[in-house]
């Protein structure tokens, strides 16, 4: 099902059925400030199978996305100040950190050695959804090898039925993909550069590195 959640009456409905899919182990496709995702409760070990079974070949484990700073507290054992200072500046937006996460924490993300890729998106009707659901896996929206979805109808042709609820916001405006930082090691590493330039980070944080081909 396909909401259309530029008019206010469809909005309230889609983001109600997306919070109740997600609660149900069920899959969305949420607009979010880079690309439209696919989600699924990242607590729920079958959900977070189903969508990477939706995306289709080599899986990878999917980035985390929240609704609030405060629920990276409780995903972390403990937190950087480095990554502390990135979170302030740039959160909600399009910076992903990857940080260790708390190993009481009862999920299955794949072969992720302990840490965990989490971001908090720029996107209203995502932010809605995430501070109902909680933490939720989200991966782009698009067949594995598929360009990136822009729309959730893009994103409907592409995954069509293996998707409960679909919300629709128009095109992304900025389809550049999150800057990503490691803080896992001695000093924090650019992954993968993105809609955050290096520049604008190591005004936060000086000593941030270039990761290879940044």
């Amino acid at each position: 099902m396909l909401y259309d959640c530029r008019s206010p009456a469809d909005r309230d409905r889609g983001i109600a059925a997306a919070i109740e899919a997600v609660k149900n182990g069920e899959l969305v496709v949420l607009p979010t400030d880079t690309v439209y995702g696919i989600g699924a409760d990242a607590f729920t070990p079958y959900a977070v199978k189903a969508l990477l079974d939706a995306k289709g070949g080599r899986h990878v484990p999917p980035p985390v996305l929240i609704g609030s700073r405060h629920t990276l507290d409780g995903l972390v054992y403990s937190l950087p100040q480095a990554a502390r200072d990135l979170v302030e500046a740039f959160w909600p937006g399009a910076l992903t950190i990857v940080v260790e996460h708390s190993p009481s924490l009862r999920w299955d993300l794949g072969d992720t050695s302990g840490t965990v890729a989490v971001r908090m998106p720029l996107h209203p009707v995502a932010l809605e959804v995430l501070r109902e659901t909680g933490p939720m896996a989200v991966a782009s929206a698009n067949k594995t090898g598929q360009p990136a979805a822009l729309t959730a109808e893009q994103a409907r042709d592409q995954l069509a039925y293996s998707v409960r609820a679909y919300l629709e916001a128009g095109p992304c405006p900025d389809p550049v993909p999150s800057t990503i930082v490691d803080l896992t090691g001695e000093a924090p590493r650019v992954l993968r550069p993105g809609a955050v330039p290096l520049e604008k980070l190591r005004d936060v944080v000086p000593d941030i590195l270039a990761g290879q081909g940044v």
